[in-house]
């Protein structure tokens, strides 16, 4: 099994990609490897990890997500590793649709463990793949962002982003469950 990684240049800045056998592992924007290894579960981390060009399908989605096709990350495969609620919370995460962003209290019910909101906020914090896991997409509230590894202008940017390219009703083809 070869690790391998790609930085590339996006409208908010490089984006490092970690990933194995066409999973990612990691990922964020950042153009120093070591930011985003870290966040990799212990266990699914490489000994050494190849610098490529290009990782195929997950950097042709991160290209096509930033044409406007907001729906090309859903695809991609992730494996994160950490206890059952934060898993689950991973995946609830990738179900929240684009141009929609819930509350960390809704997260919380849409995660099955409504009084669990530090939980929730939580999984956002150590989620290791964003992006393809749009954490991003979760905010106070009281409608402010919140917290954001990457910074306020790359939530805010992908949330504008997002936002004017769901449908012209202002609403996502895909409702938040």
């Amino acid at each position: 099994m070869t690790t391998r990684t790609a930085t590339m240049s996006t409208p908010d800045g490089p984006f490092t990609v970690v990933e194995r056998d066409g999973v990612v592992l990691a990922s964020g924007w950042t153009a120093d490897l070591a930011e985003v290894t870290g966040q990799i579960h212990p266990s699914l981390r490489a000994e050494s990890v190849h610098q490529v060009a290009g990782l195929d399908a997950i950097t042709d989605a991160v290209c096509a997500y930033y044409d406007g096709d907001l729906a090309a990350i859903e695809s991609v495969p992730v494996r994160q590793l950490s206890g059952p609620f934060r898993n689950h919370g991973w995946e609830v995460l990738r179900t929240v649709a684009p141009g929609r962003p819930v509350t960390y209290s809704e997260y919380a019910r849409l995660a099955g463990r409504p009084a669990a909101v530090r939980a929730a906020a939580g999984a956002c914090a150590f989620n290791a793949a964003a992006l393809f896991v749009p954490c991003h997409r979760v905010i106070r509230t009281d409608g402010s962002l919140g917290g954001f590894r990457w910074g306020l202008v790359v939530k805010t940017n992908l949330l504008a982003r997002e936002k004017a390219a769901a449908s012209p009703d202002g609403q996502s083809e895909r409702v938040a469950r």
